[in-house]
This record gives structure tokens, C-alpha cells and sequence, in this order.
């Protein structure tokens, strides 16, 4: 998970201060890079046990797939996608310094696809747009953001035949997802339940 509380919004300077800590790239053609981290409150990657757990459950399915990390947060869901061979990767962060932080780094790595919107994730998923092979999903917890982005995913296609879906959120919630959601894979560390659905076109 990268962010557990909510913040503010939109794109500023092209050099974010105050970064503290490190993201580790686990595998792929960044692997064992380390990028700043912002220090904002409740902001940090998914653990390495669970983005490891997530990214082996993808396996080569990631090549050449269009992906879209919505919360990004410290873009780790998406930067580690992009490192294992996605052909592009759509951040949607609306605080302005983490957005800005997400653009730096993937700048430092030279991943020209990765693209950076500092737009809150309501008003991106009520637009249409080209479908997503691939979707992260990390909402801040107890503000009932998972299900009504799950299916606004759906509704405004969003996501290709077959996408993946990967919902990140705490222990205590049981996800409402669409119909046509069928989960994959399931695991849980600490007050946290990773799920990684496979959408089955209708």
C-alpha cells in the first residue's frame, strides 16, 4: 500500500522537497534501484513481501500491457510494472508534491512511459478513455473508496477483455466488485488484504 490517509491536490515544481527514505525496484529492468520517497503523512510503498507476492502472480503477463496505478502514491505498484515490461503506465496521484516526486523519479530511471496525472481518481474514472490491460487499485482505508472506484472501472470502460485487477484495502472490508470480477488470487499481511481479480468480458 502507498497511502492510508488522503491528501490535498494537483502538479507543481519539478523538484519536490523534503524526501526521505527509499523505494526499492524488486525485479526487472530496474532492479534494485532505489528512489526518494516523500515524507507525507501515511504515504509509503506496498511492502517488498507483498509487491513481490503481487508481481509473481502477474508473471509474463505484464509485457507490452498498458497499465494505470490509480493512488499511486510512490508510483510503486506502477514503477515496478513498468521495470518487469508493461509498455506503458498512467499514475493518477491528485497531491501535487507526490505527483511531482512520481515524475522525478521515473525521469531519473528513463521511463518515457510512464505518464503522471495530478487529478483525483473520481474525476479521472468519470471520464471514458482507452481500456487498461492491467489496473492498480490502493485506496486510502475506511472511506469507502473501493467500491465505488471498482465500478466506475467497469462502467466507463475502462479495462480490456480479460484485464487485471489488482485491490489493495484493509482486512476488515469485503469488497464489492462487478459481476464479471473473477478473483484470482488472495493474500493478507497485517490489517491489509491484497486481491488480484481477472475481469471476464460480459
Amino acid at each position: 500500500m502507498k497511502r492510508k490517509r488522503s491528501t490535498p491536490s494537483a502538479r507543481a515544481s519539478t523538484r519536490p522537497s523534503s524526501s526521505v527514505g527509499k523505494l526499492r525496484i524488486i525485479g526487472g529492468e530496474f532492479r534494485r534501484r532505489q528512489l526518494p520517497v516523500l515524507n507525507s503523512p501515511g504515504l509509503r510503498p506496498t511492502p517488498d513481501r507483498v509487491r513481490e507476492t503481487l508481481f509473481n502472480w502477474l508473471g509474463q503477463s505484464l509485457y507490452a500491457q498498458r497499465g494505470v496505478d490509480l493512488f499511486a502514491g510512490t508510483g510503486s505498484l506502477g514503477i515496478e510494472a513498468l521495470s518487469r515490461g508493461a509498455s506503458e503506465l498512467v499514475f493518477v496521484e491528485r497531491e501535487r508534491k507526490i505527483a511531482d516526486q512520481i515524475s522525478a523519479n521515473l525521469t531519473t530511471l528513463g521511463a518515457e512511459n510512464g505518464q503522471v496525472l495530478s487529478v483525483d481518481v473520481d474525476t479521472f474514472l468519470t471520464q471514458t478513455g482507452r481500456p487498461f490491460d492491467l489496473a492498480f487499485l490502493d485506496p486510502p482505508f475506511h472511506q469507502g473508496l473501493a467500491a465505488p472506484c471498482c465500478a466506475k472501472l467497469e462502467a466507463n470502460g475502462w479495462l480490456a477483455d480479460n484485464a487485471m485487477i489488482y485491490l489493495e484495502c484493509e482486512a476488515s472490508l469485503a469488497p464489492e466488485t462487478p459481476a464479471n470480477w473473477s478473483l484470482h488470487r488472495e493474500t493478507r499481511a497485517g490489517d491489509t488484504v491484497a486481491r488480484l481479480y481477472q475481469r471476464m468480458p460480459g
